[in-house]
């Protein structure tokens, strides 16, 4: 397009998911990647070299060189979530509009730092939650909207869970208070949490109750835990996160009239061929339920897309950076309002686990 910008990322640090980032930015026709950089130049240099990068992507030693690169546009920051608050507010200080991995941060207080920083320097802000910009998503939103078909939201559950084993529970940054001392909560639970938030418009719960007996190792980082959710309204939402279960990304949305099932929210099974799936269920035969058939066949509907998730993501970020270097428009606060409401509720499960399995009342602030 004419009036495209092409967006200059930078990367700081070269975690698992920046290969899958990189990718990403090179299939974006409005996005490219021009830096990568790590605690050590050996080790920014070997990854640059497995991954196939362009000679022309410079590599720096430490994170500081590439927000000191005047032609990095945008940086994505996949480092530890205690680091978080620290790079991302760095970023926003030198202009870096920023792709933030989740979760975001360690609590909303420090998210609150990095969005202020990202406000007061005019920075656009996004976190790397990929399902929300599948087509999917959309597509699965006007089912939930059409109130002939679905009727009124009355209950919500996810269930995000792996088993990485023992080596993951001993080694792994998630495992470190330190580093990523939200651990399985702010892993996977922050997926559950989203897409309930999701689902309801962002409407923030009442209250907060968590699950007796989470499990935390010796440490205190949360390893398996769930949560109910509770609405004015009476809409209600259970989840569970665990790292110590086989692999499941279900969500179930129930309304008066129907509801919408899914079973690989994070990365849709069928992505790499270009569509992803949903079931849907409503208008309940009667006169089939007194022949004793209870349950309707679901609608499997399939959404074509041209790009994995993580493409349009970047793409969808680099287009809006683009507006704004153009003068075009403001930053889009959207994003930013996404994130916080998940962050707060990540906060109150946290500290309904703390509080001894009591009821944390929500407060938007």
């Amino acid at each position: 397009m004419a009036n495209e910008t092409v967006v200059r990322f930078g990367i700081l640090g070269c975690a698992q998911i920046s290969i899958k980032l990189c990718k990403a930015i090179s299939k974006a026709q409005n996005a490219t990647l021009i830096a990568i950089g790590s605690r050590s130049l050996e080790k920014a240099t070997a990854f640059a070299a497995e991954q196939g990068l362009p000679e022309v992507v410079r590599v720096y030693g430490s994170y500081e060189a590439v927000l000191e690169d005047n032609e990095v546009d945008a940086v994505y920051i996949p480092l530890p979530t205690a680091l978080h608050v620290t790079w991302a507010v760095k970023a926003a200080e030198r202009g870096k509009h920023v792709l933030l991995e989740k979760p975001v941060a360690m609590n909303v207080s420090e998210l609150d730092r990095i969005l202020e920083a990202c406000e007061t320097n005019g920075v656009q802000f996004m976190d790397g939650s990929m399902w929300l910009h599948h087509p999917r998503t959309a597509k699965m939103k006007e089912a939930l909207c059409d109130e002939q078909r679905f009727g009124q939201l009355k209950w919500i559950h996810s269930c995000m869970t792996y088993n990485p084993g023992p080596e993951f529970l001993k080694n792994s940054i998630r495992m470190k208070p330190d580093l990523d001392g939200l651990g399985a909560l702010g892993d996977i639970g922050w997926y559950s949490i989203q897409a309930i938030l999701w689902s309801v418009n962002y409407e923030l719960p009442k209250s907060v109750l968590a699950f007796p007996k989470a499990t935390l190792n010796e440490d205190n980082v949360i390893i398996s835990c769930g949560s109910s959710l509770h609405w004015e309204d009476g809409k209600s939402a259970t989840f569970h996160c665990s790292f110590l279960t086989y692999v499941n990304f279900d969500v179930t949305i129930l309304g008066t009239k129907g509801s919408l099932r899914l079973h690989d929210l994070t990365l849709p099974f069928e992505e790499s061929l270009g569509f992803g799936t949903f079931s849907e269920s409503s208008e309940i035969d009667y006169a089939k339920i007194e022949q004793g058939r209870w349950c309707p066949r679901a609608n499997e509907h399939v959404v074509e897309t041209m790009f994995s998730q993580d493409v349009w993501m970047v793409k969808e970020f680099a287009d809006l950076v683009g507006k704004i270097m153009r003068l075009e428009m403001k930053p889009e606060k959207t994003w930013e309002v996404v994130s916080r409401k998940t962050q707060i509720v990540l906060d109150a499960v946290k500290e309904s686990i703390q509080r001894g399995y009591e009821s944390v009342e929500i407060v938007m602030n």
